[in-house]
């Protein structure tokens, strides 16, 4: 069973529904309990740093992603659900992130003909072995939707950049934690592909 956190910030239906075409069972939940037995779990989301990270509060789910993360649980953050597992990000200057990965959120910068927010399909240049990329061919179109981006600080843990007005950190992987700043549940055949071999990842009590 993989448990999605539901902490009212949107892009729950259809993170279920890709999972369902793979054949994979899951629940939206805010439940502590559902959470911390499920095989695996995602966080996906879409909206602002600050109120996200205030909602996750507000409902102590920060709490259950942290012991998650003891359990070493394989959880996977999608968009947003990648920047809350970092420390900081230049949308919410003064809010802490969950901390759980090193690293800032950062403004795309402005470049004359892009325009802010990204939205649409890039390339994936692949780096360091990911195991969500396992058996992909090179430089898979995803789908972006975003105007902030992962500036990671430990180089091994990306594993997918993307160029868009500058080198952003597309996703990235550490012990149990996987997470993508794209949409893999609205990047067709390829995002069915990251979700599968997320759903096929042992650990935790998979």
């Amino acid at each position: 069973m993989i448990a999605i956190i539901d902490y009212d910030a949107g892009n729950l239906k259809s993170v279920e529904k890709a999972l369902a075409h793979i054949g994979e069972e899951s629940v939206i939940t805010r439940d502590f309990q559902t959470i911390l037995n499920a095989d695996k779990v995602i966080l996906p989301g879409v909206g602002a740093f600050g109120d996200a990270m205030a909602n996750l509060k507000r409902l102590e789910l920060d709490k259950v992603i942290r012991e998650l993360n003891e359990k070493q649980t394989p959880f996977l953050g999608i968009c947003l659900g990648l920047q809350l597992l970092f420390e900081s990000s230049e949308e919410s200057p003064g809010v802490e992130g969950l901390g759980l990965l090193k690293g800032q959120i950062r403004r795309i910068p402005d470049k004359e003909g892009l325009k802010i927010p990204h939205i649409g399909w890039n390339s994936l240049d692949f780096h360091n072995n990911g195991r969500l990329f396992a058996g992909m061919e090179e430089h898979p179109y995803v789908y972006f939707v975003h105007s902030y981006y992962l500036q990671a600080e430990e180089p091994e843990i990306v594993k997918a950049t993307t160029e868009y007005s500058t080198c952003i950190h597309a996703s990235v992987e550490k012990g149990n934690l996987f997470a993508c700043q794209f949409h893999p549940e609205k990047s067709s055949t390829v995002g069915l592909q990251i979700l599968k071999n997320f759903a096929g990842i042992e650990g935790g009590r998979a």
